[in-house]
């Protein structure tokens, strides 16, 4: 449904009619703006990027070539704005951590340590435990080197397929995947870890 609602608007602004972008920014701007909050790491960024990206969008609407794929080319504008203003930024970090950091270390001998996943289901499912995990998950994608976050945000969030985020980001598919499992993976051990410090 939401595919189709964004493909009929975009369908209509490359047909002329500029007064439905009121009703796209709609659409799209908590989305857009969801997405830079967690790529650029801070607020006020997010709000520049997503402003400038539905701006640059409104600008040149007559480059997109196929409405069904309005959300990936906008999703596109909107990481190359947030890529530009994380180089300008005053928050932007001195430098990116290796995605290494995040994954199980080596045991002596060099040979990879088991990652050992906590059994999730004994845990009481109240309110406060749920958006406490969330917080723990958003912080563990934030933490993520940037080509790890970007798939990863607009994968499990953003729920653009594979061939859609390559484009995107400029990549291919077996990139995007293997990408997608290593972001995955460290997401879920920085998971384990604090589930496994709360029964401590």
């Amino acid at each position: 449904m939401d595919a189709a609602h964004e493909a009929e608007l975009a369908r209509r602004l490359m047909a002329g009619e500029m007064q439905v972008f009121d009703r796209f920014v709609e659409v799209f701007r908590k989305k857009i703006f969801n997405y830079s909050l967690q790529m650029c790491g801070q607020r006020e960024d997010a709000e520049e990027v997503a402003q400038e990206a539905l701006l640059k969008a409104f600008q040149n609407f007559d480059q997109l070539r196929d409405p069904e794929r309005v959300r990936p080319w906008l999703f596109r504008i909107a990481r190359n704005a947030c890529l530009m203003k994380r180089r300008k930024s005053v928050f932007a970090p001195a430098q990116e951590l290796s995605l290494e950091e995040f994954l199980p270390a080596s045991q002596p001998g060099g040979t990879p340590r088991r990652l050992e996943i906590a059994d999730w289901s004994a845990l009481p499912e109240d309110q406060a435990l749920r958006g406490e995990l969330r917080g723990v998950i958003q912080q563990a994608i934030a933490e993520l080197p940037e080509i790890y976050r970007a798939v990863i945000l607009l994968r499990d969030v953003e729920e653009l397929n594979t061939a859609e985020t390559a484009e995107i980001l400029d990549t291919n598919a077996e990139v995007v995947k293997t990408r997608l499992h290593r972001a995955r993976l460290a997401v879920r051990q920085k998971l384990d870890e604090y589930l496994r410090g709360r029964r401590n």
